[in-house]
């Protein structure tokens, strides 16, 4: 068992185990709070899965929840709800998390119960089937609302046959195929300590939680000489893809545009500058990008850039929302904007700006142990390690106008993925 504990000036102290078996364990203690949060995450997502089983982590997801030999679903979450809690999960790409919420003094309850959904679930036959109605209903709903459904066309078109492509929530045909032993095997395969780690974060004793993990994790941890699995590596080469447009016709009111392309892995520590960038382009209501197409325009009511970053690469997009009419003038502007940064780079005063809007956003999330116990766990998952609140403004501060403009000139200047939803046809655009 290997321990380590580092106290943040700007936050509580943070400490990490890692259990024989290979699960770890990171918390952050704050004892002016009267809240906690503990959240499981698991290193298995969307892009682990083969075609034929897209959306197998999702179901699984669902299926957790189903009941186990302690408790039934109305168990799960009555219990949590007892005690004025809240208990949820999500799916993402590259990681699974299961969270609670709830006083300082329930959360023993919050991770006995989180433990005993991770390690106990009961995956009936008749869960599955349940189950498969809801996110079949899920994926419809999806479909039915256009400025969702884009997002999931511009990763497919931008991506191509990589396994970053696939919906999260698979596809109507792959769900309607999964069995419980396609499920049940992913779980097994997938949900091992290795591959796990357990972050809390408010008024808590971190020596507790390990024991309380240790104890309610024990059928994970049967093997006790396993590490922790290490850092995700590329499942498979990145195809290289042409841009391309793709059109979905909608017989909607509004336009849903995303244009965009690749970005920067995770791991890049560009991805600083990365983040003041969108911030200056898309970030805000004094971003370019909403100054030009709505505040100046009128065009639209809805304009942001956005990215996300994965273990090989990452996207950058621009997302508009606007009537039908005026989506090819929304374009020209996104890219005219676009253009401009990637040319010129970006103002100082913009640079003051964009640092001090990322700055502030992390600062205010550290009112929320939500927040603070997601930055644990998605530090320890993704990244290997935690930096300390300190250490990431310093970064940030030391990004320069010349930082960013060497990013913009590399990122924004590429041939664009496009994907529209809207009253058009193909040969629209």
């Amino acid at each position: 068992m290997t321990q380590a504990h580092v106290t943040d000036p700007l936050g509580g102290t943070v400490s990490r185990t890692v259990l024989p078996g290979g699960l770890r364990v990171i918390t952050e203690s704050i004892p002016t709070m009267r809240s906690a949060a503990v959240g499981v995450w698991v290193q298995a997502g969307s892009r682990d899965e083969q075609p034929r089983l897209s959306g197998a982590s999702h179901f699984l997801e669902h299926l957790l929840f189903k009941g186990t030999s302690r408790r039934s679903a109305l168990d799960i979450s009555a219990q949590i709800e007892a005690v004025g809690g809240e208990t949820n999960a999500y799916t993402a790409k590259e990681y699974t998390c299961y969270y609670a919420r709830v006083l300082d003094e329930d959360l023993p309850l919050a991770l006995d119960v989180l433990s005993d959904v991770i390690t106990g679930s009961l995956l009936r036959d008749e869960d599955v089937e349940t189950e498969r109605g809801v996110i079949l209903e899920e994926i419809a709903m999806q479909h039915d609302d256009p400025g969702d459904e884009v997002h999931d066309v511009f990763a497919s078109a931008l991506f191509g046959d990589h396994p970053l492509a696939r919906d999260i929530s698979g596809t109507a045909e792959t769900v309607a195929s999964l069995g419980r032993g396609d499920i049940h095997r992913f779980y097994r395969e997938h949900y091992t300590a290795p591959h796990m780690v357990v972050a809390a974060a408010g008024n808590l004793d971190h020596a507790t939680i390990v024991a309380q993990v240790e104890a309610g994790f024990a059928p994970a941890l049967t093997d006790r000489t396993l590490s922790p699995a290490p850092l995700r590596h590329p499942t498979e080469p990145l195809p290289s893809v042409d841009p391309t447009t793709v059109v979905v016709q909608r017989d909607t009111e509004q336009a849903h545009l995303l244009l965009g392309g690749r970005g920067l892995e995770r791991r890049d520590e560009r991805r600083f500058a990365f983040e003041v960038l969108g911030a200056v382009l898309g970030g805000g209501m004094s971003s370019r990008l909403f100054q030009r197409i709505r505040e100046e325009a009128g065009l639209a009511y809805s304009v942001y850039s956005y990215s996300a970053e994965f273990a090989e690469t990452g996207l950058f997009a621009v997302y508009a929302g606007c009537a039908p009419e005026n989506s090819h003038r929304v374009l020209d502007l996104s890219r005219q904007v676009l253009a401009e940064v990637a040319e010129d780079g970006i103002r100082d005063d913009e640079l003051v700006r964009g640092k001090g809007m990322i700055k502030g956003g992390l600062v205010l999330g550290l009112e929320d142990t939500g927040s603070r116990m997601s930055r644990l766990g998605r530090g320890e998952l993704l990244f290997g390690d935690q930096l300390s609140v300190d250490e990431v403004l310093r970064r940030i501060d030391d990004v320069e106008l010349s930082d960013v403009a060497e990013l913009a000139k590399e990122v924004l200047d590429q041939p664009f993925t496009l994907a529209v939803s809207g009253p058009f046809d193909s040969s629209d655009f």
